[in-house]
């Protein structure tokens, strides 16, 4: 189960308002949502969690590039949010490099309908081939919210509920409360 949330900030503080991602396909969209929350151009944070699995964060400062941090690449891969976070320059690589991947495979037979245990294993090569490209853990800015009140160091060490942490320590976890 996925939660998504926008927060604005405000001369007022923060304004919460959930979200819906079915029709963003790109972090370019997702930037441009951010941007309507806030037509002032203030700071707007995109938190998106993915029950214990991962979450994100997408920081948006008026017309400048996002920012991102995703608390787990590997997992965050796996899920169609995740990889809209999950940009070819957070990744170190260069863009259009992930096309080459599935020639880079070894799917050991089993694009034909084999089980994939006939070598003894259990089909989790093609995963792990698939899965070098994206890092196991953190990757990103993970500095995002160091001027909001919460340091590298809190932001590296979160689980469980950290959109509930991110925003309790931003002052924002009654507004956040109200839309989740």
């Amino acid at each position: 189960m996925y939660f998504a949330a926008l927060l604005a900030r405000t001369e007022d503080g923060w304004e919460a308002s959930d979200t819906e991602l079915d029709d963003v396909e790109t972090l370019s969209d997702l930037a441009d949502l951010a941007r309507e929350a806030s037509p002032d151009e203030d700071t707007v944070l995109v938190l998106i969690e993915q029950e214990d699995a991962w979450f994100g964060v997408v920081r948006v400062d008026g017309e400048e590039d996002p920012r991102i941090y995703v608390s787990d690449a590997a997992a965050a891969a796996r899920s169609s949010y995740g990889e809209i976070l999950l940009t070819d320059e957070l990744l170190g690589r260069e863009p259009g490099e992930d096309g080459d991947d599935l020639d880079a495979l070894d799917l050991d037979g089993t694009e034909d309908g084999e089980s994939g245990d006939e070598d003894g294993g259990d089909g989790s090569d093609a995963a792990a081939g698939s899965g070098e490209a994206v890092p196991h853990g953190p990757v990103g800015d993970a500095e995002i919210l160091d001027d909001l009140g919460m340091s590298e160091k809190e932001l590296r060490s979160m689980s469980g509920d950290a959109v509930g942490v991110i925003a309790e320590a931003l002052g924002a976890l009654d507004v956040l409360e109200t839309v989740r």
